[in-house]
């Protein structure tokens, strides 16, 4: 069984679509992939984002429940994503943040990397993570940002938790990760590749309190794993290490199995098949509401109910 690769995707929650998608779409560069539902709740969007085609690793996708109050960050959660950028773009993204009135905060070192924090419209925690690392992604051209500057899928996520040892022993014994640095409370584990989306951060927090969910809320991570034959051996050997781990979820982009670690926040392991191509084509990709086949006999009152909202193109290869 392969060691996880890394994230396949990040979920969270979102109040305004049109803010959310404005934000991710045009602010950070981030092509808008798939335009779907909750496939559990279909009143609501599913909304994609990542590189040019969803490369896993790139992708975060949001739930935007309207009028949902907004969450409140604590322990049992993943607190902040950290995307990665090169070196050299610092300068533009701080620049590209503030002529968007997106309020950055202190700038950070963390393991040797310029941290840039700032939050989304809902109040999700954000970074951006200098590195030199390879990144296997597809450049979106016609997106806002120069490829130079694009983001390059995710570098890291932070987990808030009470206690960290057992969800460490989780991430080595069970995914395969490697315990590779410690600076004060906060612990560095690293995923068996050497591309995108590689770290998780687990942030020793005892005694505060749990968090409290809502919009700006991360409802999940996602890790990486080939195919189904591959995902069925991580089905079969979490469960006799005793994880509560949910059958094969048909997610049409890839396929999906749930299980909550022992911090308290929900993982999943995902397949990086089909993809976000298999009802799309390349040039049309998010322009579409696509529907699973068991919801296509209720199009029509789906779309009624769903809000509308428009892609605002930026300026392509721009800069801020």
């Amino acid at each position: 069984m392969q060691a996880v690769q890394g994230l396949h995707h990040i979920t969270a929650v979102a109040s305004d679509p049109q803010a959310n998608v404005d934000f991710y779409h045009h602010v950070l560069g981030q092509r808008l992939v798939k335009k779907t539902v909750n496939f559990d709740d279909p009143g609501t969007y599913h909304l994609y984002y990542g590189d040019e085609i969803g490369t896993p690793g790139t992708i975060m996708t949001f739930f935007p429940w309207r009028h949902m109050k907004r969450g409140r960050l604590g322990n049992g959660e993943t607190a902040a994503v950290g995307y990665g950028i090169r070196p050299d773009s610092v300068d533009f993204w701080r620049k590209r943040l503030a002529a968007f009135n997106v309020a950055v905060g202190e700038v950070q070192t963390r393991f040797g990397a310029v941290v840039i924090p700032f939050e989304d419209p809902d109040g999700m925690r954000l970074e951006l993570v200098t590195t030199t690392d390879p990144a296997t992604i597809r450049p979106w051209h016609d997106g806002p940002i120069a490829e130079e500057h694009m983001l390059l899928g995710f570098h890291s996520v932070t987990l808030w938790l009470d206690e960290v040892d057992q969800t460490g022993q989780l991430l080595v014994d069970q995914l395969g990760y490697e315990r590779v640095g410690q600076e004060g409370a906060r612990t560095r584990y690293r995923g068996a590749s050497d591309d995108v989306g590689l770290f998780v951060d687990l942030l020793h927090r005892p005694g505060e309190p749990s968090g409290r969910f809502g919009a700006g809320s991360i409802h999940h991570i996602a890790f990486r794993t080939v195919d189904d034959g591959e995902q069925q051996e991580y089905l079969a050997a979490l469960r006799a290490a005793g994880q509560q781990v949910t059958p094969v979820q048909d997610r049409q982009y890839f396929h999906s199995i749930y299980f909550r670690s022992p911090g308290g926040v929900l993982f999943e392991i995902a397949t990086d098949a089909p993809g976000f191509l298999y009802d799309e084509p390349l040039d049309e990709l998010g322009t579409n509401l696509k529907l699973p086949v068991w919801y296509e006999q209720h199009r029509p009152r789906i779309e009624a109910a769903l809000p509308v909202f428009e892609l605002k193109e930026g300026e392509a290869g721009g800069v801020a």
